[in-house]
């Protein structure tokens, strides 16, 4: 397989697991040249040469890099791609021994009220973690079928999962342009559902569920997308209104 270079073309992938970007450059530039010195680095890298040094001294510490010494000038070499992979085991290691203790700190330590906001898919995604994580009986209002969301099927998989593990009840008012733009065979995978009446199709969406009232703009049917924003409601009086203003337009609808 050939593969086409450009300069730095996995640095974000690098950095996710844990290097700087200056570190994933000057990585990524020693992998395709092999065995080289300080400037043809600088060069190849773009890289200013007083910050080659301190950033090849972070990677020889980190094992990624090893130097070849040398009478005139030393050389550097990275080591196998794979240490990557040993490294990013390392990091999840030392994160899972702290998970407990994160764990209990969120449970123990969360207020009892809260707002805030979520942006983007990121955001929708950790939205779809506080779905998980509460696990309780769940409202949707004007739904637009956002389980169509490109990298949110892992997630979506998890909170279905549980709530049918936790027998938990899902009801779904649907933004009446999901029955236009979405094939019946998808939406009717969702367990208890109806339709919002025609002349009732808004941008906002409403999803009631433990403490939690969500309110967020999602134009789009089928996809949350890349630029929405959602407000989170922590309040759990707030969230028991919400139920019963549901409970109503469910059984007018």
């Amino acid at each position: 397989m050939v593969i086409q270079y450009t300069r730095n073309m996995h640095q974000k992938e690098l950095e996710l697991i844990g290097l700087s970007p200056n570190e994933a450059k000057i990585y990524e530039t020693l992998l395709r040249l092999g065995e080289t010195n300080v400037t043809e680095i600088t060069n190849k890298s773009g890289i200013h040469r007083r910050n080659v040094y301190d950033t090849l001294t972070r990677l020889i510490e980190k094992g990624l890099v090893f130097q070849v010494f040398q009478k005139k000038e030393n050389l550097y070499q990275a080591v196998d791609p794979r240490k990557c992979l040993e490294l990013l085991k390392e990091r999840e290691k030392a994160f899972t021994k702290i998970l407990p203790g994160l764990e209990y700190f969120q449970k123990h330590e969360t207020q009892d009220e809260a707002a805030f906001i979520y942006r983007g898919l990121e955001g929708y995604k950790n939205y779809v973690r506080d779905l998980i994580r509460t696990c309780d009986d769940t409202y949707f209002l004007g739904a637009k079928f956002n389980w169509g969301t490109p990298g949110t099927e892992s997630l979506l998989k998890q909170y279905n999962d549980a709530m049918k593990r936790a027998k938990k009840k899902q009801q779904t008012l649907f933004d009446p342009r999901v029955k236009e733009l979405i094939p019946k065979k998808d939406y009717e995978k969702v367990r208890a559902y109806k339709f919002l009446p025609e002349k009732y199709e808004t941008p906002g969406v409403m999803d009631v569920f433990g403490e939690y009232v969500v309110t967020f703009r999602s134009m789009d049917i089928g996809s949350f997308g890349e630029d929405g924003t959602i407000f989170v409601l922590k309040n759990q009086d707030l969230a028991d209104s919400y139920r019963v203003w549901f409970r109503f337009i469910w059984d007018h609808c």
